[in-house]
C-alpha cells in the first residue's frame, strides 16, 4: 500500500509517510526505546509498481490498501513483541497523490494482533503511530484481530481478521531474481528497499469499504528499525520541509 513518501519528489513526502514532525512540537514525546525486526507485507489498488512512492497519482482514482508488519523479534522498552503483528489499512482521496492529500485521507484504520496482552497492545499501537501513516486521516479506529500469514509456494496469503485479505507473489527481474526497488523518493527506514510483486487477490470490508482487486501492487520486505532511526528520519525531514517553506516564501517576494 502506501505509506508513502518523501515529497516534491524527495522532500514533500514528509506529508505522507511521516508528517509527524509537524505535530511533534505540540505533543509530548514518547521517549520509550523500541526496536523491531521482521517482514513487511504490503498491497494496494494501484498497478505495480505503486506510483505513490514517486509522488505520482494512483493508477485508479484512489490508492486503497495497507501493510502488515510481522515482527519476528522486538521490544518496546521492557515489553517483548516477538511473534506479534500490526497492520494498517487506508485510502487516499480521489485524484490526488498520497502526499498532497496527507491528513485528509478517507480513513486509516489500525489492526493489532489479538494475541497481544494489554501492555503489548499499547506498545504495538505506539510503534504503529510512529511508522505506519501517522496523522494521515481524522477518520481512524483500532481493532484487535487475528493477523495471519500462510506461504504456499510463491504465494503469500495474508489475513487481517474478518476484514481483509491479500494474496501476493513476487515478479522476476529482467536479469533474474526478484525485482527490487531501492531508496525510492518516498523511502522511510521501513521502505528503504523492498521486492516488487503483484496481488492475486485483495479484498477489504471495513470502514464502509468493499474492495476486490486482482493483479495490483504487492510488496515484500524485511526490516530492522528502531526509534533512533525514525527520530533521525523525522528530524531530517523537518529540516527539508523548513527549507522548502523558506524557498517558497523567498520566491513570492
Amino acid at each position: 500500500m502506501k505509506i508513502k513518501l518523501l515529497f516534491s519528489c524527495v522532500v514533500v513526502a514528509g506529508l505522507f509517510t511521516h508528517a509527524a514532525p509537524a505535530r511533534a512540537a505540540n505533543e509530548p514525546k514518547d521517549k520509550t526505546p523500541w526496536k523491531i525486526t521482521g517482514q513487511l507485507e504490503e498491497a494496494c489498488s494501484c498497478d505495480a509498481a505503486c506510483p505513490c512512492w514517486f509522488n505520482s497519482k494512483p493508477t485508479k482514482m484512489t490508492c486503497s490498501g495497507g501493510q502488515v508488519l510481522l515482527i519476528e523479534k522486538g521490544n518496546y522498552g521492557n515489553t517483548k513483541l516477538d511473534g506479534l503483528a500490526v497492520a494498517t489499512m487506508g485510502q487516499s482521496p480521489e485524484g490526488k497523490t498520497m502526499m498532497e492529500s496527507y491528513g485528509n485521507w478517507t480513513f486509516a484504520f489500525y489492526y493489532i494482533d489479538e494475541k497481544a496482552n494489554p501492555e503489548q497492545r499499547k506498545a504495538l499501537q505506539a510503534i504503529a503511530g510512529a511508522v505506519l501513516t501517522p496523522g494521515v486521516s481524522k477518520n481512524t479506529e483500532t481493532r484487535y484481530v487475528p493477523i495471519t500469514r500462510n506461504i504456499a509456494g510463491k504465494e503469500h496469503q495474508i489475513t487481517i481478521g474478518q476484514y481483509g485479505t491479500f494474496h501476493g507473489h513476487l515478479v522476476e527481474g529482467g536479469m533474474g531474481g526478484a525485482a527490487k526497488i531501492v531508496n525510492p523518493p518516498g523511502a522511510d527506514p521501513l521502505h528503504h528497499q523492498y521486492e516488487q510483486g503483484r496481488t492475486t487477490v485483495m479484498t477489504y470490508n471495513d470502514a464502509d469499504q468493499n474492495w476486490s482487486w486482482s493483479n495490483s501492487n504487492y510488496m515484500f520486505g524485511t526490516f530492522t528499525v528502531d526509534n533512533v532511526q525514525y527520530e533521525k528520519f523525522a528530524a531530517g525531514l523537518a529540516q527539508k520541509m523548513a527549507r522548502m517553506k523558506n524557498e517558497r516564501s523567498s520566491g513570492k517576494k
